[in-house]
């Protein structure tokens, strides 16, 4: 029988269910006393209550002079009073008022006079412009509630009151404990089957943006003894513990089994996707978190279940997360056993905004750094169509979203260096790029859900790129094709091409593995029509349905080798010190719809892609030729 997940709990279930169980067996906050001046961000232990009166003396509130009210009585513009220098004294603000004198006349509202008096023209009111013994606080006045954070001016309050030290809720420490034997500490040289530890530093910048402090643990490799040993060391000195990989059903997956030999679980598995095989353990009060390896499933388990438990231990109310109604761009498939976690990318489009499904591999760590928002796909759902209205949680600023020009279609690499330029340009301004191949991108324009697509489509009749296409697509106008780069396309080998490929029919050799782009890419598009010129059976190319959404991808595939060959433009070849063998040269253009010609973004880049900085930068990659960017071509 196949391993089985002892729990497949639903996830606010196992929430609440963890949290009251950790309660239950002692599980809470500590405190500890610090210099007030240290205490900005921490939350108070207890309520603060001031020593001292602030001010504790009566104090003048102005540069003057203290006077006895009554001694100006009478004075007026037509009548003025003089006073001789024994019955008035000069006073810098916060001065203490002496004791026979009862207000404070300002520096502006007196005339000096050469014998020493002063003279006045209004009289004074009793204790005017003199701050009075407890005026912001009176000693054993609450200062500050319990469970509050303290701010900067509480600071101030406090040191005003005479508070010099303050009880506060400790910062929980959370150890992370990274293990595996193929698992080995960041380099820049790794070797085949060597995985940079990088979870650790995800993990713990993520407890420490929620107030816990993070100890990481050295590498543990997967022998039941040494992951016990460094767990209960961990448990011992810290307040929880996340024991990252080893939660699932492999051969040395021991998390589960540690975990129960030193304490308690409570669950094995929750009905979420990524995450399921979460462990869900304790040892006494402290908590012990096993997440799986792959970094996304362990962002997804300790965001939803130890965030809440450090949250519960700072008596920090839970935060409000936004949520908001985006339009899907391509559909989501989901199984109905698990709650599942998209991300997506997003911008507003026409008024409304798009939300653009990333990879969702469990192992694909960039997806969450590009992620403005997660899709939550709730249990017994499977899945959204596209175009369907979905809610989204926010992890952008909604501003952000409206200032991103949504680029849908056709990979090229220089995407990202214009990315990276509009905002240099100006740094309110970004840009949201999704790859689903040239035919993706004219839908996305069709469907109203992008600023421009990229586009290089080539018509098998007469050799050209993209008009065509626009006229067959867009046979009432409404949009402009917007001139961009040439580019070499060709194949894609390793370093000195061992298997002698000279022309595109190699691909079809014995012993040839190739790697192809997706269905509906300029690309793929390119390779059909060539397999069909070339009278190339694709059924006897090796490889040939195995698809890949970028050039980059597909060069990364060859220079790993576990493929030969594969179609792609020059600069991705160089890139990865890859060999190329020059097949054509294409025209690379920008598809912009009318709706969004005249918007800031897209004025923004149209005036990039016409200056010399563009040029030079497209040029130093290599393979692309420059004759008009950002001129409208004809159609």
């Amino acid at each position: 029988m196949g391993f089985e997940y002892l729990t497949n709990v639903p996830l606010a279930q196992a929430r609440k269910e963890y949290l009251e169980w950790l309660v239950s067996g002692g599980f809470e906050s500590k405190t500890e006393t610090i210099p007030v001046f240290e205490s900005c961000g921490r939350v108070t232990a207890k309520a603060v209550y001031a020593h001292i009166c602030a001010p504790h003396y009566a104090a003048s509130a102005m540069d003057g002079v203290a006077v006895s009210a009554k001694e100006t009585f009478g004075a007026t513009e037509t009548t003025p009073v003089t006073l001789k220098p024994d019955q008035f004294l000069v006073l810098d603000t916060g001065d203490p008022i002496p004791e026979d004198k009862d207000a404070v006349i300002m520096v502006e509202d007196i005339v000096k006079n050469g014998d020493g008096s002063i003279t006045i023209h209004a009289a004074a009111a009793p204790w005017q412009h003199i701050r009075q013994i407890g005026e912001d606080v009176c000693a054993g006045e609450m200062i500050l509630p319990s469970h509050m954070t303290v701010s900067p001016a509480a600071i101030g309050a406090m040191i005003a009151g005479g508070v010099l030290e303050i009880e506060v809720i400790r910062k929980p420490v959370v150890g992370i404990i990274p293990t595996g034997d193929e698992i080995i500490p960041p380099c820049t040289d790794p070797k085949p089957g060597d995985i940079l530890e990088f979870n650790g530093s995800i993990f713990s910048a993520m407890v420490r943006s929620w107030g816990a402090e993070a100890v990481v643990y050295p590498i543990v490799p997967d022998k039941f003894d040494q992951i016990k040993e460094m767990v209960a060391k961990a448990a011992d000195e810290c307040d929880m513990v996340i024991l990252n990989a080893g939660s699932s059903a492999g051969r040395e997956d021991f998390s589960a089994r540690v975990i129960r030999e030193l304490g308690e679980v409570l669950y094995h598995g929750i009905a979420i996707k990524p995450g399921k095989p979460a462990i869900l353990g304790c040892r006494g009060e402290k908590v012990i978190l096993g997440v799986p390896g792959y970094p996304v499933s362990g962002i997804i388990v300790i965001e939803q279940l130890l965030k809440p438990l450090i949250d519960h231990w700072l008596k920090a109310p839970a935060a409000t997360d936004t949520y908001v109604n985006a339009t899907l761009t391509r559909p989501v498939v989901s199984g109905l056993k698990y709650q599942e976690f998209v991300r997506v990318r997003m911008g507003c489009v026409g008024g409304r905004l798009m939300a653009s499904p990333l990879s969702r591999g469990s192992g694909v760590v960039s997806s969450f750094m590009k992620a403005d928002g997660i899709l939550e796909v709730p249990q017994g759902l499977e899945g959204y169509e596209a175009g369907e209205e979905v809610s989204v949680r926010l992890l952008s600023p909604l501003e952000k979203l409206h200032n991103t020009l949504v680029v849908i279609g056709s990979h090229d690499p220089l995407l990202d260096e214009l990315a990276d330029m509009l905002h240099l340009e100006d740094s309110a301004l970004y840009i949201s790029s999704s790859h689903v191949g040239s035919m993706g991108g004219i839908m996305a324009i069709r469907r109203g859900e992008a600023h421009m697509a990229g586009c290089h489509l080539l018509d098998t009749a007469d050799g050209s790129y993209n008009k065509a296409f626009i006229r067959k697509y867009f046979p009432k106008g409404g949009v402009k094709l917007v001139s961009c780069v040439g580019r070499q396309q060709g194949l894609m080998v390793a370093k000195g091409n061992p298997l002698q490929i000279r022309k595109f029919a190699d691909i079809a050799k014995d012993g040839v593995r190739y790697v192809n782009r997706q269905k509906g890419s300029g690309t793929r598009i390119l390779a059909d029509y060539l397999c069909m010129r070339e009278n190339v059976d694709t059924a006897s190319v090796y490889g040939y349905d195995r698809e890949e959404l970028t050039h980059t991808s597909v060069a990364a595939q060859i220079a790993s080798g576990s493929a030969d060959v594969g179609m792609g433009i020059y600069s991705a070849a160089k890139l990865y010190d890859l060999d190329f063998i020059p097949i054509c040269i294409e025209e690379y253009d920008l598809i912009v719809p009318d709706h969004a010609w005249d918007t800031p973004m897209v004025q923004a880049l149209l005036h990039i892609l016409k200056s010399d900085a563009f040029r030079e930068k497209i040029l130093s990659l290599g393979g692309y030729t420059v004759d008009n960017p950002g001129q409208i071509i004809p159609l």
